[in-house]
């Protein structure tokens, strides 16, 4: 006879015999001792943890003429039957690959037809796979079969059965084997079938296993056919070492060592992932069960080794790592990559902790450590920028140096200690670079500097400078009443601060365009019509589009303390800006730094109240270089540019006629 699997050779006979399912057996062996068994049953559960071995001794028992407690004898015509897989009264179907509606229906056909035995016994495995009409098909029979015929059902998914199916089933559910128990299994097998297996060995197939029976016997086959352990049984535990220890390069090298001996990056993956699971449930008190005295304590190792939180971003890591690979080019790369991640994090958590070299475990401040990192570089970040906001761009290599000072020199240096606002704050002051020297009674608000220096001077030179029309075709404006000397020149650069410490150097003077953009600082002098002009034209470029549009018709006329006078064309345009107005006047607030407000009237000028050239009068020109035109009566009519369609046809054709056409 060809060698038979373990898995097959030593399969449950009896429900004695059954391993691990104790609320099950008990309950069918005394529903078969009463004769109150049920015409359907369900089974589910994990692989390999017994059910298709449990309707066989059902079916067994049902047929056995020699029951003793609802145990089959195993020694009568029917038992052996059933046991070699020759029995009528006996029929297994496979619902993965027999899952149509034609196949329950031929089964339905033949469940009326009698057999040798008392009871004819359907299983139907992995019952989940049946289509949902051929669901439909086996309802009815299976909520009212023949008084003859018990219905089977298993399936490691009973979440994927309809509910229909199962209200009409007992339903039991498998567990998988405990350690204890499935190793005194595995040893009574080594034992029975003198098998030669070393005490590692045992350790192996009881951690592939699982918990199930049928993979733990297969992996003890394979282990008595190779003499040993295969190699790389152990991957997931280097490799969580190498995690564990911040080693990439062990890391790297177990991977490898992994790939060169035909394991797949996902099976790694996957090894790494049930190691670092069960070094999370030591680490948090609790125990698998299905893992031996061995197992956990290789697991309480990697625990203290790893700490918790450790172990828990690796299996988010690797994890995401495995997601990663169903889309990735070289499934290797995400699971490489990942590891170096981890083990650089390791490293890092390990140099910040003071137990770090000692080798004592550091769960406890790994975290902390890293926050007060993350803490001193954030405060060295808020202090450069509160520099750089005090006193302007920095020129040269002072801003290297305010860097370098403000930059702590280790995580647990003075830095660390400013978590709380208190040090920080303290901290931030100490390392402020000094402002430079001038007299606070010529201090502006927004603080000194070069910046603040050239802003100062943009404004007294902005202030002297007579407006200009915003838009071409309006007057332009007049200078304001209390300054009726003509427009003097812009003074020197030099002659706008007093002191020669508030000169700015060239590379340090920033761009007139990009200053006036800048809101202004607070101050009590009297709002002008230049500022009041300047401000318009920037805010307007900032706000919506309605408020934009509906501005852009008037024009500043004046300004009355706090309040800018605008002039609208008629009474439609100030009507229409009285209703946005508001947005308007937020920004000018903000950019002026007082409340200001806006004052929208009509236009009462003979220019915007009538369109008649006859009576508009000619505006002087104030630029000498239209006097190169000459005498005016010697100038000559413009050629007629007419922009009428129907006449430039006529003159494209001469001697056509325009034909008009008569409205009906």
């Amino acid at each position: 006879m060809a060698y038979q699997s373990l898995y097959r050779r030593y399969r449950s006979q009896r429900f004695s015999e059954l391993r691990g399912q104790n609320h099950v057996t008990t309950a069918l062996k005394a529903a078969v001792a009463n004769g109150r068994y049920g015409h359907a049953y369900l089974f589910s559960g994990p692989r390999g943890t017994g059910k298709t071995s449990t309707a066989r001794i059902l079916a067994k028992a049902l047929n056995c003429p020699n029951v003793v407690d609802g145990e089959p004898c195993c020694e009568c015509e029917s038992c052996l039957a059933i046991e070699q897989g020759r029995s009528f009264d006996l029929h297994e179907l496979d619902a993965a690959s027999h899952n149509k509606v034609d196949d329950i229906r031929d089964l339905i056909s033949r469940v009326n037809l009698g057999s040798p035995g008392r009871t004819k016994v359907y299983i139907l495995d992995e019952v989940h796979m049946l289509s949902a009409g051929a669901e439909n098909a086996l309802l009815k029979t299976l909520e009212e079969p023949p008084d003859h015929v018990v219905f089977v059902l298993a399936t490691t998914e009973p979440h994927k059965v309809v509910e229909t199916i199962r209200s009409r089933t007992q339903h039991f559910n498998f567990h998988l084997l405990p350690a204890e128990e499935l190793e005194e299994h595995v040893r009574y097998v080594i034992s029975d079938a003198g098998l030669d297996v070393p005490e590692e060995a045992i350790e192996y197939v009881l951690r592939q296993g699982g918990g199930s029976a049928r993979d733990t016997l297969s992996a003890l086959d394979l282990v008595a056919a190779a003499g040993g352990v295969p190699a790389g049984s152990d991957i997931g535990v280097e490799l969580a070492t190498a995690i564990g220890g911040g080693d990439p390069g062990a890391a790297i090298a177990t991977i490898q060592a992994g790939l060169t001996q035909g394991m797949e990056p996902r099976v790694i993956g996957e090894t790494t992932v049930s190691v670092l699971r069960n070094a999370f449930l030591a680490s948090m008190g609790s125990t698998s069960g299905q893992l031996n005295d061995s197992a956990q304590a290789t697991a309480g190792e990697l625990a203290t080794l790893l700490g918790p939180a450790t172990i828990t971003r690796s299996l988010e890591a690797i994890g995401q790592a495995l997601v990663d690979m169903r889309q990735a080019p070289d499934p290797r790369v995400p699971l490489e990559v990942t590891v170096l991640r981890l083990c650089r994090s390791a490293t890092s958590a390990g140099a910040a902790s003071p137990d770090a070299e000692s080798g004592a475990p550091a769960v406890a401040e790994t975290g902390a450590d890293i926050i007060a990192r993350l803490e001193a570089r954030v405060d060295a970040l808020e202090k450069e920028l509160e520099a750089l906001t005090t006193n302007g761009p920095v020129a040269g290599g002072a801003a290297t140096d305010m860097t370098k000072e403000s930059t702590p020199a280790t995580a647990g240096g003075p830095a660390a200690s400013s978590r709380s606002p208190k040090n920080r704050s303290a901290n931030q002051s100490a390392t402020t670079s000094p402002e430079p020297e001038t007299d606070p009674a010529e201090q502006p608000a927004a603080g000194a500097g070069p910046a603040a220096a050239a802003r100062r001077r943009l404004k007294e030179t902005t202030a002297k400078r007579p407006p200009s029309p915003r838009r071409q075709g309006k007057a332009p404006m007049t200078a304001p009443a209390s300054d009726p000397s003509p427009e003097p020149k812009p003074e020197p650069a030099s002659t706008a601060t007093p002191e020669p410490t508030e000169q700015a150097t060239p590379e340090a003077e920033p761009e007139p365009e990009r200053e006036a953009d800048r809101p202004t600082p607070a101050t009590d002098q009297p709002l002008t019509e230049a500022e009041a002009e300047q401000a318009v034209e920037v805010q307007l470029n900032k706000v919506s589009q309605k408020v934009r549009v509906r501005f852009n018709v008037g024009t500043v006329t004046g300004v009355d303390g706090s309040s800018i006078l605008f002039a609208m064309p008629n009474v439609h345009y100030r009507d229409r800006c009285e209703e946005v107005k508001g947005e308007l006047e937020q920004a000018l607030s903000a950019h002026l730094g007082r409340a200001i407000a806006v004052s929208v009237m009509v236009d009462d000028s003979p220019s915007s109240v009538s369109l008649d050239p006859a009576k508009m009068e000619p505006t002087p020109v104030a630029d000498e270089s239209y006097g190169d035109i000459g005498p005016i009566e010697d100038l000559a009519d413009a050629g007629d540019h007419s922009a009428n369609s129907v006449d430039r046809l006529t003159k494209a054709f001469p001697g056509s006629t325009v034909i008009e056409h008569d409205e009906p």
